[in-house]
């Protein structure tokens, strides 16, 4: 029997990981609530962690602050 790939919109994955960040629930909780893998919850708040969005692969550009330090 094939599994079918459920697709999340960019706005419930922000949701969903607003709600692990801002109320300190953990993760098994909220995907349960929100029917979602736990590991699959785990992977967007981990990369939005590291790259400021579950949505994107790619890190956030750092602010650009002038010139490097020495020039």
């Amino acid at each position: 029997m094939a599994s079918r790939k459920r697709v999340y919109d960019a706005e419930f994955r922000d949701g969903a990981v607003r709600i692990v960040t801002e109320t300190g629930k953990p993760i098994p909780e909220v995907a349960e609530d929100l029917g979602i893998d736990p590991g699959t919850l785990h992977s967007w708040v981990s990369r939005a962690r590291r790259n400021g969005s579950p949505s994107s692969d790619r890190p956030m550009a750092e602010p650009s602050g002038g010139r490097a330090a020495g020039e």
